[in-house]
């Protein structure tokens, strides 16, 4: 099973946005994200942390219904920019 790279909460973020999901509210450092175009994809609570949990990581990922393989080249593209 490949690596799971440490990221913020923003760089989470930033990494969903690349694959659709939009901010819809925040309350807190808790950021709420949904997809707007397919509705079978969950909604994401990512908070505002500087590292966020590798368990934590992995629900988001498997709540968007990628691979960890796919948000690692998200990641590296957005680390890239």
């Amino acid at each position: 099973m490949p690596k799971l790279p440490s990221i913020s909460g923003k760089q989470a973020i930033n990494c969903f946005e690349k694959l659709g999901y939009k901010t819809i509210r925040q309350k807190g450092s808790h950021v709420r994200m949904h997809h707007p175009s397919d509705k079978t994809r969950k909604a994401l609570t990512i908070p505002l942390h500087k590292k966020l949990g590798k368990g934590l990581l992995r629900k988001l990922i498997r709540d968007a219904e990628i691979s960890i393989e796919e948000f690692q080249k998200l990641i590296l593209l957005i680390l890239s920019e």
